[in-house]
């Protein structure tokens, strides 16, 4: 039998339809272009920033820190980075940052509540419960913080720890009561150890003495007072938790009969 010798097989190219090239260079042209026209037409910028929970920090700080503007195109708008820049900033515990289509930047906070102002050298400071200094300014400004007064702080900047003693006593008394506690103390002062005293937003004293002694009962029955306070009938002159008798001389005190706390 004779044997046929395979002919070997060649692959056909088939060149491409000029009218195909043209078409996909069309459509990826188009596709181009209408990515551009996403990014950067007005209707995708950044045309309003909206901030949710802060209580210290303006708008306006917050945007600062974030790095944002008006007009940034929102595709291109790295919102890691941005929440990156919010939590370089000591007031700031956490934050979310969301796009919102077409046109809003979605900003959430938790700051990081200071517990005291102290005036300093410079001007004033807030303080956290560590005892660092979270924010400072030259004029002091109207925040439902106390005031630790008798003493200043020297030479210290944001960032920095607090090394006086009698601050630090006074920051360990302030971090046991809960905020609403603390948004009714105007200010404590520690000018003398052993005789620190607190005043309430409505100029009652509360009369501490040395905060080394007994502080846990102390704060403890601080808070009690505070919490009833807003319900008492009564106009309260000072309140002593110097000894563990504590009472409460009224403004039309009568010495023989104290009302004692319960």
């Amino acid at each position: 039998m004779e044997q046929r010798e395979e002919q070997p097989q060649h692959k056909v190219r088939r060149r491409r339809s000029p009218r195909r090239v043209i078409k996909g260079g069309l459509f990826l042209l188009i596709c181009g272009i209408l990515i551009a026209v996403i990014i950067y037409t007005p209707l995708f910028t950044v045309q309003r920033i909206v901030v949710h929970g802060n209580q210290y920090l303006q708008d306006n700080d917050i945007v600062e820190i974030g790095r944002v503007y008006k007009g940034q195109p929102l595709f291109q708008l790295e919102t890691d980075q941005v929440t990156a820049n919010l939590m370089k900033d000591l007031r700031i515990e956490s934050a979310v940052v969301r796009r919102q289509f077409p046109d809003t930047l979605d900003i959430t906070i938790e700051e990081r509540r200071p517990l005291a102002t102290v005036e300093s050298n410079y001007g004033y400071a807030d303080l956290g419960r560590e005892g660092k200094i979270v924010a400072s300014y030259k004029n002091l400004r109207q925040a439902p913080l106390p005031l630790v007064t008798g003493v200043v702080i020297q030479d210290k900047f944001v960032g920095d720890d607090n090394s006086d003693e009698n601050i630090s006593r006074a920051l360990a008394f302030l971090g046991k009561l809960d905020n609403h506690a603390l948004d009714m103390l105007s200010e404590i002062y520690v000018g003398n150890p052993d005789a620190v005293i607190a005043y309430t937003t409505s100029s009652v004293q509360i009369r501490l003495g040395s905060l080394d002694d007994r502080l846990e009962e102390k704060a403890k029955l601080t808070q009690d007072f505070l919490d009833a306070l807003p319900a008492s009938k009564h106009l309260i002159d000072f309140v002593d938790f110097r000894f563990k008798a504590p009472y409460i001389r009224l403004r039309d005190f009568n010495p023989d009969a104290p009302e004692k706390i319960k």
